[in-house]
């Protein structure tokens, strides 16, 4: 994959002139080092040099592989990256002093494009009470930063800490000294997240249109999202005119997070119409480098996060399902395989539709007639209503029972079963006997399920020998739907005929009692067509 060179001279063709297809931006990823500022996102040595790898397959601009002299950790570890990466600039991030410039320089020394990133807080808040220096003293700390960085590389970002609550003016200054200084890039973060889009544009045009000799440096955005503003803030940067944006994978980083790379990917590559720029990531890898960062940080993403979210090309509703099944851009403004998700996803819950419960139950190789489709649906929706995700297992469970027991003259209504350390147990069971003929009865038993099996036995007496009993769960979780398995037997006078019959509910007991009636409905229809039989 080729790569244009992130050199300041490259700024001044793209900067000033009116958006057009040909504007390249820059990504900026600092997953590595921002976004392992999140509390709880650390990651060890070996996932920092994999995700490093990733990021530069994946067509990523400039990777910030970390703070070096934060920790002995972090320097070996933007070491490491900047003697194994092969395309991308490798960046090294420090404070304004000597110690932090040279430690930097030392990790990044190695790399094929090696930068150092600078930086320095020059709002008033910042200037008095984090840095307690004088506005004239951060300016010759602005002087320094940069021209020592500039003894150990060519390519020097300089990055206004807290640049949307500095004053213009003064900020205009800092920003002059820093490219005189050799300043090849310009960073204006959004730090605290504070800023709107109209302010943020407003800042870029003003600082570029007043300071002399800025064509000569690439203006960058680096947003956090206090505010939920982060990724529209960078992309007003854009159109402002700047030509890098710093963001993380799935927007970690420190507090809310940062601006999310591949929001910021898509929205350019999705609104081209109104973003006309271009970038050089791959966007069909965005998903499996979601899944990396979250497996290396063990921080999981959002299930409604925008592009790698779980949900993010799935649908419920049985309005959207019905829309997507008959052209997928009713819904979806670009395709899951863009992004690297395999294929878009009609979610089975209780809002979806007949339309879409029959494109699933085709996809699963049931074709059913209009009865027993209408049946299928409806105990679809009440298992919906019960359960909070409907898996494929827990439809063919529901639709192989249904198809079992349509002939079932009788059918469980209630159960009701009190179980517990106190016994003995009881059940109450309401079974509908036929045309709509309903008994009730209570029985005890030894444990909840020997309660239920007894009072069937009291509605529907019979010699039948219970020869098996068996549950297992359809899919995971605490509420998955339990799969019953009955086998009964006659006794060899009653011609010993054995059958079985299976039931799947959400509540074992249910699940038991369905089971064990389909059972003696199969048993005592088959002993009727062998006394059919016999008569005849």
């Amino acid at each position: 994959m080729s790569q244009e060179p992130v050199q300041p001279e490259s700024a001044s063709d793209t900067k000033r002139q009116p958006a057009s297809s040909t504007d390249r931006v820059y990504i900026f990823d600092t997953t590595l080092r921002d976004g392992e500022q999140c509390p709880g996102a650390t990651m060890t040595f070996e996932e920092k040099l994999e995700v490093a790898e990733f990021l530069d397959d994946m067509g990523v601009d400039i990777i910030e592989a970390g703070f070096p002299i934060a920790s002995e950790g972090d320097f070996a570890a933007v070491s490491e990256i900047a003697r194994r990466v092969k395309r991308s600039v490798v960046c090294g991030l420090s404070r304004a002093g000597e110690a932090d410039i040279d430690r930097a320089g030392e990790a990044v020394k190695h790399a094929r494009r090696p930068r150092i990133h600078t930086f320095l807080s020059t709002s008033p808040v910042h200037r008095k009470y984090k840095l307690q220096k004088s506005a004239e003293q951060v300016l010759e700390m602005v002087q320094f930063q940069v021209t020592r960085a500039r003894n150990w590389v060519e390519d020097v970002e300089w990055s206004a800490e807290d640049a949307t609550r500095t004053e213009i003016d003064y900020l205009c200054r800092c920003v002059e000294i820093a490219i005189k200084a050799g300043a090849t890039t310009i960073n204006l973060p959004d730090t605290v997240g504070y800023a709107t889009p109209e302010e943020y544009y407003q800042m870029f045009r003003r600082v570029m249109e007043r300071v002399p000799g800025s064509e000569k440096a690439i203006f960058s955005v680096h947003c956090h999202n206090d505010l939920g503003m982060a990724v529209a803030n960078s992309l007003a940067g854009v159109r402002a005119g700047c030509r890098q944006v710093e963001c993380t994978i799935n927007g970690i980083g420190e507090r809310a997070g940062n601006a999310a790379l591949e929001e910021v990917v898509m929205a350019i590559k999705t609104r081209s119409d109104v973003l006309p720029y271009h970038v050089a990531i791959d966007a069909r890898q965005l998903n499996r480098a979601s899944k990396l960062v979250s497996a290396a940080t063990s921080f999981p993403v959002q299930y409604n996060k925008a592009i790698v979210g779980r949900n993010a090309f799935a649908h419920e509703s049985g309005i959207h399902q019905d829309g997507m099944l008959k052209h997928t851009q009713t819904y979806e403004i670009m395709t899951p395989e863009s992004v690297g998700v395999t294929k878009t996803s009609l979610v089975m819950g209780k809002h979806s539709g007949r339309n879409a419960f029959r494109v699933k139950l085709k996809e699963l190789g049931y074709e059913l007639g209009e009865n027993a489709f209408e049946d299928a649906f409806n105990r679809f929706k009440a298992l919906a209503d019960r359960k909070k995700h409907v898996y494929d297992e827990d439809i063919e469970a529901l639709v192989d029972e249904g198809i079992a027991t349509q002939q079932d003259r009788m059918k469980v209504v209630a159960l009701t079963v009190i179980a517990g350390t106190m016994g003995p147990q009881s059940a109450t069971l309401t079974l509908d006997m036929g045309e709509g003929v309903h008994q009730t009865v209570q029985a005890t038993g030894n444990g909840p399920v020997d309660a239920t099996f007894n009072a069937i036995v009291k509605l529907v007496p019979h010699s039948a020998t219970l020869a098996l009993y068996q549950v297992h769960a359809v899919t995971e979780g605490t509420d998955a739907q339990a799969e019953v398995s009955v086998r009964l037997e006659d006794d060899a006078e009653a011609g010993g005929r054995a059958v079985t019959a299976r039931a799947a509910d959400p509540d074992t007991l249910v699940a038991s009692a369905k089971a064990y009636l389909s059972a003696l409905n199969k048993l005592f229809a088959k002993r009727g067509r062998l006394h059919a039989q016999a008569s005849a």
